[in-house]
């Protein structure tokens, strides 16, 4: 049998015992499904944009089904339907309209 060094189980516990807590998510942070969820809804509102109203400059942005619309455009009337179309999306559970009319 192998003589182990006491000092040395201590250290690797405690090495062991601090470094699993970083592999629980962060609050704040998207675990990987929510990510490509998230991706999939940017990709549907900024295509849905673009085939509705012409729109490719339109900065779209989700974190947690929350959709920011960002960029600038011509009328309230546009940036208006921008975040209806942005709200039709599945799975869009807030949208924060922040074009900016010029």
């Amino acid at each position: 049998m192998r003589n182990t060094n006491p000092l040395r189980v201590v250290l690797v516990a405690i090495a062991l015992a601090v470094s699993l807590p970083a592999c629980a998510p962060m609050a704040g942070r998207e675990t990987p499904g929510e990510y490509i969820d998230d991706a999939a809804i940017t990709t549907k509102v900024k295509a849905s944009i673009i085939d509705d109203l012409g729109l490719k400059q339109i900065g779209v942005e989700t974190m947690q089904n929350v959709v920011q619309l960002s960029g600038f455009v011509d009328s309230p009337q546009i940036k208006a339907r921008a975040g209806d179309i942005a709200r039709g999306i599945p799975g869009v559970k807030e949208v924060k309209n922040n074009l900016v009319v010029r």
